[in-house]
């Protein structure tokens, strides 16, 4: 999913931010993160709170996606898959209605377990954050400003079909995790009924350039994690659940896809607003949709989820720095000449240094971890069981 689904401790986070509204009441999100560039005094002359006002408004910068609908049309919309071309969620797992359903379970049941805990903690977290689609949904709309359920523009169809192919994720996982008895489905629930009761902490300021920028990294870090989780699944002998995750991978490649054409776009018409709303998100942080995650017991959930992925090598700080220079590189920062103010400049100048700064400090933190100090975690989600987390 987007707004990714997914799970990276890569990804820093503030701490000063409203609690959620969710079972931590009015407690504020723990503040331990697993890799924050604020560290790095010399990224943190420039903070969201002091950065030059942007040359374009937000509502300015919505009429510039509004009049690309005619581009939307033709570049965005192949990317949806025709509904009776598209996989289904009954594909992937036994069907109900047949006569071997029950020896197909448990041949499912006897594969999973045989799956370690911690491979089910990052499954789990990744399902959760699929499943708050709701919020994303709504947080797309407000990209664009479209709010009508049957609007007929590209945008709005985009929208709606890129909704209706990751409403398959969360059905998918959902439903395997179910079959397996593996994981305790009641904690698994409540996790999902507060994260999308918690909403998410979009730190984009009403901006559409940034909202999809955030966009594209998540969806990036998003294949990527189900894509490891395939690979892990196949390694572990279960080729079923690699098919599994595999398939939501595929989709989620190209979503990435269509939101990278997105913001080329934007670089390509208003380089200038696109390279300083993209140095705002790097300097602001691009917080984890699912970082309100909360199962009713664990306030640290998230960082521990997070902890687990990275030892797994589902998500790592080292992804993190890859996505980074992926961007950067995609959209051309460094070639950027005319059109830029001298605030783009700046702009240009800190995101060209910024991937060779985000590699430094992914390997610092790997270096870190050649010694680790055991931990461990219990996990609702696995009945209480201990974990190991990522020192």
């Amino acid at each position: 999913m987007v707004m990714m689904s997914g799970l990276a401790a890569a990804y820093s986070v503030t701490t000063t931010g409203t609690a959620p509204l969710s079972g931590w009441k009015t407690r504020a999100p723990p503040p331990r993160v697993a890799f924050q560039l604020r560290r790095c005094t010399s990224m943190t002359t420039a903070t969201a709170t002091c950065m030059p006002r942007e040359a374009m408004t937000a509502p300015e910068k919505a009429d510039v996606l509004r009049s690309l609908d005619g581009w939307a049309e033709s570049n965005l919309l192949p990317l949806l898959k025709p509904v009776d071309r598209s996989w289904q969620p009954h594909d992937l797992l036994p069907d109900s209605a047949s006569a071997g359903f029950r020896e197909e379970v448990d041949e499912l049941r006897a594969r999973a377990r045989e799956i370690p805990d911690d491979y089910y903690v990052c499954l789990v977290g990744n399902m959760v954050t699929e499943e708050a689609l709701p919020t994303y949904h709504a947080a797309l709309n407000s990209f664009v400003g479209y709010d009508s359920p049957s609007s007929a523009d590209a945008w709005a169809r985009w929208s709606r079909g890129w909704t209706a192919e990751e409403n398959r994720h969360g059905d998918l996982l959902n439903r395997y995790l179910y079959l397996c008895g593996r994981v305790d489905m009641r904690r698994v629930e409540q996790t999902i009924h507060h994260l999308i009761n918690a909403g998410m902490r979009l730190a984009v300021d009403k901006c559409p350039y940034r909202g999809f920028i955030y966009t594209a990294f998540q969806e990036r870090a998003t294949a990527i994690s189900h894509g490891n989780t395939a690979a892990r699944a196949k390694a572990l002998g279960d080729a079923s659940l690699a098919r599994i995750c595999g398939a939501i991978a595929g989709d989620e490649k190209r979503h990435e896809a269509a939101y990278t054409r997105v913001v080329d776009e934007l670089f390509a018409r208003t380089p200038d607003a696109a390279v300083r709303a993209l140095e705002y998100m790097m300097r602001e942080r691009i917080l984890m949709p699912a970082y309100y995650m909360f199962d009713g017991k664990d306030p640290e959930l998230f960082h521990h989820y997070a902890d687990v992925a990275q030892r797994l090598g589902v998500y790592t700080t080292a992804d993190y720095a890859d996505l980074v220079e992926f961007f950067v590189d995609r959209w051309g920062v460094e070639e950027l000449g005319p059109g830029l103010t001298g605030e783009g400049r700046q702009a240009q100048d800190y995101l060209c240094r910024l991937p060779e700064r985000v590699r430094k400090m992914a390997e610092l933190d790997a270096r870190r971890r050649q010694q680790p100090q055991p931990r461990q975690a219990p996990f609702s989600w696995v009945f209480d069981r201990q974990v190991e987390l990522q020192a």
